[in-house]
C-alpha cells in the first residue's frame, strides 16, 4: 500500500488529500484546504504553504506527491500566484525527500473522468465515485486535490520535470 499526497496547488486556497492504496484500490485517509489570508505578505502567506506541506509529510508520511501541474489562467496575476505557491510545495516536498510528479488538468480529467474536456462537476462525480465515498469532497480544492492523487495512482509514470 502507497500513501500520496495530492495537490491542487492555489495561492489563496490550496486543496489536499492523503489516498492510500494502490492501482486497483484507493480509499481516503484525509483531505482540507489550506487558505491563506489575502491580508498577509506574500513571504508569510508563501511560508504558511511551505510550513504545511512540510507539517502535512510529517503528520501522514507520504510515499509521493502528486501536484496538478499549472495549465492556463486568463489571469496572469493568478498565474504567478499559483506558480509561487507551487514552487513553495515543490521545496517543502524536496527537503522532506517526497518525489513529486505534476499532471495537467487535461490527464486528470481523461484519467479520472475518461474524457479530457470534462466539466469540474463531472471530475468531482467520478472522483466521489472511484473512492466509494457518500458525497463529493468539500470544499472544491480538496476534492480536485482527490483527483490529482487517484491520476497517480492511475497513471504508470507522471511527468516528473526536474528529477
Amino acid at each position: 500500500m502507497k500513501k500520496v499526497l495530492g495537490i491542487d496547488p492555489g495561492f489563496g486556497r490550496l486543496g489536499w488529500a492523503i489516498l492510500e492504496g494502490n492501482k486497483s484500490s484507493q480509499k481516503v485517509v484525509s483531505t482540507g484546504c489550506l487558505e491563506t489570508s489575502s491580508k498577509e505578505d506574500l513571504s508569510k502567506r508563501l511560508s504558511e504553504i511551505f510550513d504545511f506541506i512540510s507539517d502535512t509529510v510529517d503528520k501522514y508520511g507520504p510515499d509521493e506527491a502528486a501536484i496538478e501541474e499549472l495549465y492556463y489562467f486568463k489571469n496572469a496575476k493568478t498565474v504567478i500566484g499559483v506558480g509561487q505557491a507551487m514552487g513553495a510545495v515543490i521545496v517543502a516536498l524536496e527537503g522532506k525527500g517526497i518525489r513529486n510528479f505534476r499532471y495537467t488538468p487535461l490527464q486528470v480529467k481523461s484519467t479520472v473522468a475518461g474524457y479530457g474536456r470534462a466539466d469540474k462537476k463531472q471530475v468531482q462525480d467520478m472522483t466521489k465515485r472511484l473512492l466509494k465515498l457518500n458525497e463529493i469532497p468539500k470544499p472544491d480544492d480538496a476534492a480536485d486535490a482527490c483527483a490529482v492523487a487517484l491520476t497517480h495512482f492511475f497513471m504508470n509514470e507522471g511527468l516528473i520535470t526536474d528529477q
